[in-house]
């Protein structure tokens, strides 16, 4: 999934940002989140983190294995999966569950409950704490006695960029 103009300028619209600047920050983020918690983000590792940052489209891990064998003819899909494993781990990606797909984090230090609003026309997603919702969500799962390993909210719909496009 590369990232035509039209998404690229929806980046910088919806995201208000240069997304070179996006990833070059994620990737320096990720590199000092592992090297303090002695975690080996080894150079396959950094190149499936590299392509999943190219956008804030979510992307697929055959995708992926598509895409990293230019770097590394002889990856398998174990070699991916094993890589988005440790990302995950990690807190430097996240697994969107209604896509089977992957997006760079772009809250590595702080909690991991969020709130993902997928865009339909762009297919950018944007990462949200949410925190009175996550903190709601939580005081319900703590009343019914329920212990969450994970708190992931997919909201899918259209995004501002695209809603004003339409107008």
């Amino acid at each position: 999934m590369s990232q035509t103009g039209d998404s690229k300028q929806a980046c910088a619209e919806t995201f208000n940002h240069d997304h070179k600047i996006c990833k070059q920050e994620a990737l320096k983020k990720a590199e000092k989140l592992c090297l303090e918690r002695g975690a080996q983000l080894t150079p396959i590792r950094h190149k499936v983190l590299e392509l999943i940052w190219d956008s804030h489209e979510a992307v697929k891990a055959y995708d992926l294995l598509d895409r990293i064998k230019p770097f590394n003819d002889s990856a398998k899909p174990a070699t991916v999966y094993r890589a988005l494993d440790f990302l995950i781990e990690q807190k430097l990606i996240h697994r969107v569950e209604s896509m089977n797909a992957f997006i760079g984090c772009n809250h590595v230090e702080g909690k991991h409950d969020l709130l993902l609003l997928i865009c339909e026309g762009c297919r950018q997603i944007e990462e949200r704490p949410a925190t009175p919702v996550m903190d709601s969500l939580a005081d319900e799962l703590e009343q019914a006695g329920f212990t969450a390993r994970r708190k992931t909210l997919e909201i899918h719909g259209i995004c501002k960029h695209c809603a004003d496009g339409a107008a």
